[in-house]
């Protein structure tokens, strides 16, 4: 099987079926990306996700080694609920963001991105304790992002109603397919959207049971960038990297300072001295897309850089992410954004850009 080779309904490049090409990515789109993005917004999108890492850890709370790894205090955590936070080397860096998942008392799975894998392993399994026990569960997991306002219904439709009773960053297991399988509802997206994760196994038949639901269509990278770029989700490779912090990505709110972990001195330092750039949302005036490493511009003055930038089509115009100087990152700012062939006029952003969608909503 060639490893780019895209999913479709009846040829499914699940990790099951790709274990030995460890470089696989998503495929970019099955036929148009901004239909595929405005399907995930009115309807539902399936996601193959498969790429991404699972890895679980198991210790003694009380005695937690994997609390002073990460920013997220994930012995605090109540069983069955997910947070979101960051892996950071010594000097606040950001080797990878994550979700952890509470699986019991003395058990997490944290979920990390597909070209960290090896990174984090290595990062995680040297800074634990002896007492504790490391497991990397990805190749035997396949993971599936079901996304959109219909997704609940269709669940509903294989599960049963039980899954109705998710809440925003929930998780339970459901008997699925045979099994008995995580499904967490989390999203990057900006709608309602549930993860499913199985066996690798058992991928396949699922992929196929969800697409049997007319109202259901796979999506891929393209549309996925768009959906998440409308909502400032940041992504790692773009917006985050071992040369930023969460500090400089306005992430704060995913540290606890209050306890240890790796990275905390150098942030503390970091807050004294002040943070000089930041992370922004900015809009084009038209419909001209910024790109990956286009410069930003205040006046004729280099200000800051692109880190990811797409044509929304729900807004009919150019949209983006960018580390400015600090200075420039007050809501209604003019910048320019220059492409190498010409420059977009463009005004920073309060994000997400789209303001009602259907992430929040809970049946009654």
């Amino acid at each position: 099987m060639d490893k780019n080779t895209p999913l479709h309904q009846e040829h499914v490049n699940l990790k099951a079926l790709m274990a030995p090409f460890a470089g696989w990515n998503m495929p970019i789109h099955y036929g148009s990306i901004l239909d595929e993005a405005k399907h995930a917004r009115t309807a539902v999108s399936l996601f193959d996700i498969s790429h991404m890492g699972e890895f679980i850890i198991r210790e003694n709370p009380s005695k937690s080694s994997l609390d002073a790894i990460v920013t997220n205090p994930v012995v605090k955590m109540k069983t069955q609920r997910c947070r979101y936070g960051f892996l950071l080397n010594d000097d606040g860096k950001i080797l990878d963001d994550l979700i952890a998942y509470r699986i019991a008392a003395d058990e997490w799975m944290l979920v990390v991105n597909a070209a960290n894998e090896q990174k984090d392993m290595d990062a995680i399994r040297r800074q634990l304790s002896t007492d504790a026990s490391f497991e990397n569960i990805s190749s035997r997991i396949v993971k599936l992002d079901l996304q959109g306002p219909g997704s609940l219904a269709v669940l509903k439709a294989i599960v049963g109603d039980e899954v109705k009773r998710l809440t925003y960053y929930g998780f339970q297991f459901f008997s699925l397919l045979g099994g008995n399988f995580i499904i967490s509802r989390t999203g990057y997206t900006g709608e309602l959207g549930f993860e499913i994760y199985v066996d690798s196994s058992r991928g396949v038949e699922l992929w196929q049971t969800l697409l049997k639901n007319p109202a259901v269509k796979p999506a891929g990278l393209g549309a996925r960038d768009i959906l998440r770029l409308e909502m400032g989700l940041p992504l790692y490779g773009n917006e985050f990297n071992e040369d930023l912090t969460p500090l400089d990505a306005g992430m704060e709110r995913f540290l606890d300072m209050e306890k240890e972990f790796t990275g905390r001195k150098a942030l503390l330092e970091q807050q004294k001295r002040g943070v000089p750039r930041r992370l922004v949302g900015f809009a084009a005036d038209g419909r001209r897309t910024p790109r990956h490493e286009n410069r930003i511009l205040s006046g004729d003055r280099d200000a800051g850089f692109v880190t990811s930038g797409v044509f929304s089509p729900h807004l009919n115009k150019g949209i983006g992410m960018g580390y400015v100087d600090a200075a420039l990152g007050a809501e209604g700012t003019a910048i320019g954004i220059d492409t190498g062939k010409g420059v977009i006029n463009a005004s920073v952003e309060k994000i997400p850009f789209l303001k009602n969608t259907s992430i929040k909503y809970s049946e009654v």
